[in-house]
């Protein structure tokens, strides 16, 4: 993620309860995706924001203290759908092929919403420590997830050197769809199918059978 870390972390005042209330949140926090997708870090102030999203600049402040409180809600929200999907994905009952074409599918899929909203918080927008944290609940999670794919397609529970493949994988996908997103070249099949060779590769070798 970006270099630029902000350590101290802006939060929401409040959590939505209401129905109501979490339509215009999800709408506040949608339209600040758009607008670092399509106007960058620059473009991204309260106004413009509680514009777009169609509320007052008072609701958005309701919410939210800051630009960065937003940012970071904004930043959840992407790592929340991205493992959403993944977890659609299993490796169980299905080639490494199949579960590599479906996983590259899903992760590029999500990368491809507001495809320069990726660039904006890799590069420019200030992020938080914890989005640094090896240890957080989203972190073990993803890495698990890659090591139990790894372990079901070596016939077996996953131990130590399956959870380093599953690293290995993880920061592949992650670099390749990065990097991707950072030019523009998301939606590049070649790109997609180069990746799924590589993936499918590294899961179906044999020696680890």
């Amino acid at each position: 993620m970006s270099t630029r870390v902000a350590k101290r972390q802006s939060v929401m005042r409040k959590e939505p309860k209401q129905a109501r209330s979490r339509v215009t949140v999800e709408a506040i926090v949608e339209a600040g995706a758009r607008i670092l997708a399509e106007e960058g870090w620059a473009g991204f102030t309260t106004n413009r924001i509680a514009e777009v999203a169609g509320v007052s600049i008072g609701s958005l402040y309701q919410y939210f203290p800051d630009k960065l409180a937003l940012v970071d809600a904004i930043r959840h929200r992407h790592l929340n759908d991205s493992m959403e999907v993944m977890r659609r994905v299993r490796a169980d009952g299905i080639s490494p092929e199949q579960f590599a074409t479906q996983l590259v599918a899903a992760v590029v899929a999500i990368h491809s919403i507001h495809p320069g909203l990726h660039r904006v918080l890799l590069d420019e927008a200030p992020t938080f420590e914890k989005y640094r944290d090896p240890h957080s609940d989203f972190e073990r999670e993803y890495l698990t997830y890659y090591a139990e794919a790894v372990a079901t397609f070596r016939k077996r529970a996953p131990n130590e050197a399956d959870h380093v493949a599953g690293r290995v994988i993880s920061d592949a996908i992650d670099g390749v769809i990065h990097n991707a997103a950072r030019r523009g070249a998301v939606s590049d099949p070649m790109m997609q199918l180069e990746l799924v060779r590589l993936v499918r590769s590294y899961l179906a070798d044999d020696r680890y059978s």
